[in-house]
């Protein structure tokens, strides 16, 4: 879960929901490469936080009992298992993206322990393979799965309620060509821009579904569970905007 603090409770969004975020926010960009790839880059994107974990106790809740923030747990091989189990069902682009993803938020871990080493070791070799059997040269995969990185970082701005203010840019991602990206809230409220922008349309709208509560503790999290499912459910919407101020201007 992604978890924000309100003054009324608390702002639950699923991390599934982010990830249907990020899908739309790359449904947005420049399409890059052969139909059937750019569909599988929207498919490895939308999924890449699923099969998440069931709660069996307390793993959804602080040691105080309040709902915890994804931040707070710890890697979970199961959850990363789980979603590169269900990506082979799509094929072996879908395979790589995602594995190249687990890879990226993972690959600092390695020393940790011999079985998280082995799972690392894996990846690096089903990578290899897989680029090897599609006939892909390695940027390839890398300026695809850049996009999924970049789409994740920004969808995660969004759900967390990162953006600065004042105008203040706040860099997204920065690709293997080094390209960066900065995203900007306008002194006016007004809709969001990011510079450069590397969308097809002028102006769009993206949106996630998040749910409130007003409850701050809770004993398991069967209560939780049950607290959410009852819970009302506001819908955030982001507006971006081509034609705001660009971060590099004064």
């Amino acid at each position: 879960m992604i978890v924000n603090y309100t003054a009324d409770g608390w702002q639950i969004i699923y991390q599934q929901a982010h990830g249907q975020l990020a899908a739309q926010l790359a449904w947005h960009w420049q399409p890059f490469g052969p139909s059937d790839r750019w569909v599988g880059i929207l498919s490895a994107i939308a999924q890449h936080d699923d099969e998440q974990r069931d709660w069996d106790g307390h793993y959804g809740l602080t040691p105080a009992g309040a709902p915890a923030n994804f931040t707070m747990k710890e890697f979970a091989l199961e959850q990363a298992q789980g979603v590169l189990h269900a990506a082979r069902f799509q094929g072996r682009w879908r395979s790589l993206l995602t594995s190249m993803h687990v890879s990226k938020l993972y690959e600092s871990l390695r020393g940790q322990n011999k079985t998280i080493d082995t799972f690392l070791d894996e990846q690096q070799a089903d990578q290899k393979n897989w680029i090897k059997q599609l006939h892909l040269q390695r940027a390839e995969a890398q300026q695809a799965y850049d996009l999924m990185h970049w789409c994740d970082r920004l969808s995660l701005i969004l759900c967390r309620h990162e953006l600065p203010e004042m105008s203040r840019a706040l860099e997204i991602y920065t690709g293997m060509d080094g390209q960066r990206y900065d995203v900007m809230r306008p002194v006016d409220g007004g809709p969001l821009t990011v510079h450069p922008w590397p969308f097809q349309e002028k102006q769009f709208t993206v949106s996630v579904e998040a749910s409130l509560l007003h409850q701050l503790q809770f004993k398991d999290d069967a209560e939780l569970a049950k607290a959410l499912r009852e819970a009302p459910i506001e819908t955030l919407t982001w507006e971006f905007n081509k034609h705001r101020q660009s971060p590099d201007k004064p």
